[in-house]
């Protein structure tokens, strides 16, 4: 069973969706990577049905994606899907930076200021001896989305906030980034920092240009990065790292059920 214990008090699909997701997003079952029902359902100890709802929620949120004779797979992304959805960030983000140089109390540039130091120190620093590296930078990418979203909140525009959320922007730039290996590239010195130096100095107008900068920064390197994985076109021959292997499944939705058997719907609760 796998080592993550679940919450007694949440439902089986809300598990298995939490747990796919961080490895998906963690880069443990990578892009185009299968994902096979029962196989996944004996990890997690559970029966399929579970892990056929949570692997839906997967698909509707665009990290999975099902396909005839392949079966379900992390979604491989197009290059007109990751510019997309970098086209959208930029426009939410810069939005955010120029509500934020409007109003930026200085408690608030205060505490940017101190997360974008611990930013730039987690990307620029080693990673300590003992430490997981994959899990490290996990980490380091949800500490990055963290401080992004904070710079919306300190706006005080909840629909913005909400827009944000709802569009996954800084999930997919999660994924990007940490399938990319973007801690390799070696961002500019101090790059978070000066960004709030940039955004809270009172400028809508400059603080729109350095978010737009920032969020285009390294964007045709991750790109082709991403595109570079690749896996074998035959989905019988791929494996799932650790225990999680076997043969490719149906599409969801399209598993022929045994006769006299009516199917049955299975109630899933998201964590956003």
């Amino acid at each position: 069973m796998n080592k993550k214990r679940r919450d007694p008090k949440g439902s089986l699909t809300q598990y298995a969706y939490e747990v796919i997701r961080e490895k998906i997003l963690k880069g443990e079952i990578p892009l185009g990577a299968p994902l096979p029902r029962l196989q996944l359902a004996k990890e997690f100890a559970m029966s399929a049905l579970p892990v056929a709802a949570a692997l839906q929620l997967l698909q509707s949120d665009g990290l999975v994606e099902s396909l005839p004779r392949i079966g379900t797979r992390v979604r491989i992304p197009t290059s007109q899907e990751v510019r997309g959805h970098c086209v959208v960030r930029e426009a939410l983000e810069s939005q955010a930076a120029r509500l934020l140089a409007e109003k930026c109390t200085a408690d608030e540039r205060l505490e940017l200021q101190k997360m974008a130091a611990h930013l730039d120190e987690i990307f620029t620093g080693p990673v300590h001896h003992g430490h997981d590296r994959s899990d490290h930078w996990f980490q380091a990418y949800r500490y990055h989305m963290a401080f992004h979203m904070r710079i919306a909140e300190c706006t005080g525009c909840v629909e913005l906030c909400d827009a944000i959320k709802r569009n996954q922007v800084l999930i997919f730039n999660c994924l990007y980034n940490n399938s990319a290996r973007v801690h390799e590239f070696r961002d500019p010195k101090c790059w978070h920092q000066l960004l709030i130096e940039e955004i809270t100095r009172g400028d809508p107008d400059a603080a729109e240009v350095a978010m737009r900068r920032h969020i285009r920064h390294g964007m045709d390197a991750i790109m082709s990065r991403i595109h570079s994985v690749t896996f074998l076109a035959d989905p019988a021959h791929q494996s799932l790292p650790g225990s999680l292997s076997g043969e490719p499944e149906p599409a969801l939705g399209s598993r022929a059920l045994p006769q006299n058997r009516k199917p049955s719907r299975a109630r899933s609760v998201r964590s956003l």
